[in-house]
């Protein structure tokens, strides 16, 4: 619990992955928080003068003070709040220095492609995008075997950060195998972080704030419409 009269506000949006990863550090630190749902396309005041650089969740407001960009957000929690609940950054300077670097890796090249295979404009965009992707996939299950040093997460016998910053993109895993029939992390060509993903959503922390699959995929064939509808239009 959020101690000594703290005051913990999260600005996010349904489905947002990068929202997700906030809520999962929040959850593991066992803190409390008001979470306020933003209309992305009506943004709040509140929201552009706690980010008026990017306008973007997530924002976490603690005590007053807003704190900007997901992965800022969760060493900020880590730092703060460094007597509860479990340490997310290594202890060691080179372990950390090594998540922070594939921490940027899942941002730069595992979600930017993902995101472009989902969203790209034409049929090569969208192909090249999941190409991408499944490379990124082929990088990171290397560097869980290196993090993990054949325990069961990246941060070893429990959670780390870089746990929590791929984590956000468990409920992902879920509905585009609802979607397309199809897993971002697959049983055959990356086994360790398919199994990751299983044990990481089995925790109860995570539970806790999993968005519901079934919810993500109707956003997800919404933002299909709304995407196909605009392109008619033009």
């Amino acid at each position: 619990m959020a101690g000594g009269g703290d005051q913990v506000k999260l600005l996010g949006t349904f489905g947002s992955p990068f929202v997700l990863r906030v809520k999962l550090a929040l959850s593991f630190k066992g803190l409390d928080f008001e979470d306020v749902e933003e209309d992305l396309a009506n943004k709040s005041e509140l929201l552009l003068a706690s980010n008026p650089a990017k306008k973007q969740v997530p924002v976490l407001i603690h005590n007053g003070k807003p704190v900007c960009d997901s992965q800022v957000i969760v060493k900020y929690i880590d730092e703060v709040f460094r007597g509860t609940g479990p340490s997310l950054l290594p202890a060691d300077p080179c372990e950390r220095a090594a998540a922070r670097f594939w921490a940027a890796f899942i941002d730069d090249k595992l979600l930017a492609s993902w995101m472009q295979a989902a969203r790209g404009k034409t049929d090569e965009e969208k192909t090249e995008g999941l190409k991408q992707t499944f490379v990124a996939v082929e990088t990171m299950e290397a560097a869980f075997k290196t993090c993990s040093k054949g325990k069961p997460f990246f941060g070893g016998d429990s959670v780390g950060y870089l746990d929590v910053t791929l984590g956000g993109l468990v409920g992902w895993v879920h509905a585009g195998a609802a979607l397309y029939g199809m897993r971002l992390f697959d049983g055959a060509k990356s086994p360790l972080l398919a199994a990751w993903v299983e044990r990481f959503g089995a925790l109860d922390a995570v539970k806790a704030v999993l968005p519901d699959v079934d919810r993500l995929v109707e956003r997800a064939k919404m933002k299909q419409a709304q995407a196909a509808a605009a392109a008619t239009a033009h």
